[in-house]
């Protein structure tokens, strides 16, 4: 699996979702996922390429068509990794974890 972070990122954003919803069926070509959706061919075209880059789908090229397709793995890997943060660390006890940087706020 890819980065977790990148994984919650992708699954962050609802037609990314409802687009792993639509290859849960089978493979799809990207304009066979365009026609399911109001928004523009660009804007569906970068939700398959942020799938993509997680890992979440995996493509083949017929002709000139592009054929989505879920990678199930992905999935299986990352329910492992939430799994595991239900598991009781092995040194026992709590340890101090870093809190995350802030975004630094502009001067305006």
């Amino acid at each position: 699996m890819k980065a977790p972070d990148q994984a919650f990122r992708a699954l962050a954003d609802d037609t990314r979702r409802s687009i792993l919803r639509l290859l849960r069926d089978g493979p799809l070509t990207s304009g066979e996922i365009a026609d399911r959706f109001d928004s523009t061919w660009p804007t569906i075209s970068r939700h398959l390429a942020v799938l993509r880059e997680a890992g979440f789908v995996v493509t083949e090229r017929h002709g000139q068509e592009i054929r989505y397709e879920l990678n199930s793995s992905v999935f299986e890997d990352l329910v492992q990794h939430l799994i595991e943060w239900t598991r009781p660390s092995s040194r026992g006890g709590a340890r101090r974890v870093p809190r995350p940087a802030r975004p630094r706020q502009q001067e305006g």
